[in-house]
């Protein structure tokens, strides 16, 4: 494959855009489970980017201040997983988690611990999913609760070298009955994202082998 090193093939990247698919809508039951109301969460588009470009895409989109959700991950790939939303987003989200029973200003003073809750359940189930379809664990720190725009949330711990990348998931949120949009960042360095292709690749020869393909 000569593909460079930060770049998924169209079947890396279908597969990825599958896991991350089984990821999301596990994480949508948990979710469901903690509001009490229907949720349904999808993924129309999985992109790798660097992470200037990263911080320029939701730059484009988005005029708002950002509110973020970031915990990292630790095993055979190690990165920093962010689950962002506009801010006129998240107190949307937060009066969905909590059920319109709160004040505007109770909402405020709960809005923190709801978002990092929110972001726990969201970004662990699908980092935890994903894992474990790749047959690989990944232990994650405990939620922080970030305000920014693009060039703040992409910054790469102590790193200021420009080889990272980041995993840019559009997601649409449903929560009984509010479109809530967000996005889903996982930042990697290279050798971790070289892991991540190698277990895909892995996967994929799963895959194809149960279809009595040429892998093992």
């Amino acid at each position: 494959m000569n593909h460079p090193p930060h770049i998924l093939d169209e079947l890396e990247n279908d597969a990825l855009t599958e896991l991350v698919n089984i990821g999301v809508s596990r994480a949508a039951v948990s979710l469901r489970k903690m509001v009490g109301n229907q949720v349904t969460l999808s993924v129309p588009s999985v992109e790798v980017v660097g992470r200037k470009l990263a911080a320029t895409l939701i730059q484009e989109r988005e005029s708002d201040e950002l509110v973020a959700v970031r915990q990292d991950f630790t095993g055979a790939f190690n990165g920093r997983a962010l689950l962002i939303f506009p801010e006129s987003n998240s107190l949307e989200l937060v009066r969905a988690v909590t059920q319109d029973e709160l004040s505007r200003p109770e909402m405020v003073d709960i809005e923190e611990e709801a978002l990092a809750e929110t972001g726990n359940v969201v970004l662990n189930g699908c980092l935890a999913t994903m894992a474990n379809i790749l047959q690989r664990p990944l232990t994650m720190s405990l939620p922080q609760v970030l305000r920014g725009d693009g060039q703040i949330l992409f910054e790469l711990a102590e790193k200021h070298d420009d080889d990272g990348v980041v995993l840019f998931l559009y997601i649409n949120f449903a929560i009984s009955g509010r479109d809530i949009r967000g996005y889903i960042a996982m930042l990697m360095d290279l050798p971790s994202l070289q892991s991540l292709k190698e277990l895909i690749g892995e996967f994929i020869a799963r895959v194809v082998g149960t279809d009595g393909g040429d892998a093992h």
